[in-house]
């Protein structure tokens, strides 16, 4: 089959999972993640050459526990500040010739405290005012889908100069702008269509998306490259693994929640 048909398939279908799931009801939305967020943890542990099998155990209890029981708000914050803390120092050890310290040293930190939470935030987006609201996962979706999208047209038709070239030399300056003007923009489509947030919010969540998704792609690129492997996983045809599809998403979970309780709060 042509790579491309091939691409645009998985795809679609990989699209239409996450916007029926999110549509149906709350159950079948964490249901799918529990899913997502178990196949990403297989992956992840290939990656790193490690087997935690707590992890598994530790993702099922926070997502029954977070969107099921009544929970201390504390809980979430200490939760949200190691998984912060993790998130930059990964961020940190990009700028390292070719280690990853994380990667290496604290392996058990990568799945407990960045992709677990990150799970967990995911699922906590849609109800972080209290109410169900799956219009905001899938516009974070769609945000972090024309990102990439539009920078990657951009970067090829007139990228010059390189992003960041040590890790991901595909990536370009001027694509990463592009993408950002066009996550930006659907920032207003989402705003026309949806309603829900303002459009100043619905903005500034475009901006961190894109942002920190890019960081999180190139968070993942250096895992790829640390590991000698060009996909995380092979479940998704002509796209590698779901947590190659997953990536902008996990990383920019915890900054977009955080995000949207701080404007709950001022509001």
């Amino acid at each position: 089959m042509n790579e491309l048909l091939k691409r645009s398939i998985t795809g679609i279908l990989y699209i239409a999972v996450i916007v029926s799931t999110a549509f149906f009801n709350h159950y079948a939305f964490i249901a799918f993640f529990a899913l997502v967020g178990l196949v990403c943890l297989q992956e992840l542990q290939e990656l790193l050459d490690f087997r935690n099998y707590l992890s598994y155990f530790v993702l099922i209890v926070l997502l029954f526990l977070f969107n099921f029981i009544e929970y201390n708000q504390a809980i979430v914050t200490a939760m949200m500040a190691m998984t912060l803390i993790v998130k930059f120092f990964l961020l940190k050890d990009l700028y390292t010739s070719s280690t990853i310290n994380l990667f290496t040293s604290k392996k058990h930190l990568i799945t407990l405290f960045y992709l677990v939470p990150s799970i967990i935030f995911i699922t906590l987006i849609p109800v972080f005012n209290g109410d169900y609201q799956p219009h905001i996962l899938i516009g974070m979706f769609i945000m972090i889908w024309s990102n990439d999208s539009f920078a990657y047209l951009i970067g090829k038709s007139i990228g010059k100069h390189k992003l960041f070239e040590s890790i991901s030399p595909k990536k370009t300056i001027e694509g990463f702008v592009g993408g950002l003007v066009f996550s930006i923009i659907s920032a207003f489509v989402l705003e026309y269509y949806f309603g829900i947030l303002s459009i100043p919010v619905w903005v500034a969540m475009s901006i961190i998306v894109s942002i920190f998704g890019t960081l999180g792609d190139l968070v993942q690129s250096k895992f790829k490259r640390r590991a000698d492997v060009k996909d995380s996983g092979t479940i998704m045809p002509g796209h590698g693994g779901i947590f190659d599809r997953m990536d902008s998403m996990l990383f920019s979970s915890t900054f977009v929640y955080l995000f949207l309780i701080i404007v709950d709060y001022v509001s």
